[in-house]
């Protein structure tokens, strides 16, 4: 099997109510879709509390992990929703949730950003299937978010500049020059 672990992602804290209860875990594979209609994509393997709450619900928080959330992100992708109750040792660890406005589900309080999620789609492929939302309700803050790579966190670093626009009128020529 090859490892392709290599990919550099967020930390989505998907937060979802069900039959297992409030629930939030971890979730590196949290992607944007589309601008409109704004659609998230979130992959989890099946027998999860998380995959069992949306499939029955309908309907799932994003919250993006920020810098100073990598407890709550550990705990949340160390611990499973069937065997622990994280929501209740997540408030014990100081962590602040809220009632989402749009969706039965709670939120995390100092997400880089917050979506409540309607599901639209969930298409089953590999071992961690694709749950597909439509954005209901979006905050957004300043604080910046966890990026992971080869199970370690990190955060954000000197920005790197696009090139110049001497560079990209040199590639603009070779463009038209390499025209078919």
């Amino acid at each position: 099997m090859k490892n392709t672990a290599s990919f550099v992602t967020n930390v989505g804290l998907i937060t979802s109510n069900g039959s297992w209860g409030q629930n939030v875990m971890a979730c590196e594979w949290t992607h944007q879709l589309s601008y409109e209609p704004s659609l998230i994509a979130v992959c989890i393997r099946p027998g999860k509390a998380t995959f069992d709450n949306i499939k029955e619900s309908g309907v799932f928080g994003v919250n993006i992990a920020s810098v100073d959330q990598n407890v709550i992100a550990s705990t949340s992708g160390n611990n499973h929703g069937k065997a622990v109750d994280k929501i209740a040792l997540l408030k014990e660890l100081g962590v602040d949730f809220y009632e989402a406005k749009t969706i039965n589900t709670l939120m995390i309080r100092g997400a880089t950003l917050n979506a409540e999620c309607k599901l639209v789609k969930l298409i089953e492929i590999g071992d961690h299937p694709i749950f597909i939302g439509e954005v209901q309700e979006f905050t957004e803050n300043e604080n910046d978010p966890i990026i992971y790579h080869k199970g370690k966190y990190f955060k954000l670093g000197e920005q790197i500049h696009k090139p110049s626009d001497d560079v990209i009128g040199h590639i603009a020529q070779l463009v038209k020059k390499h025209s078919k």
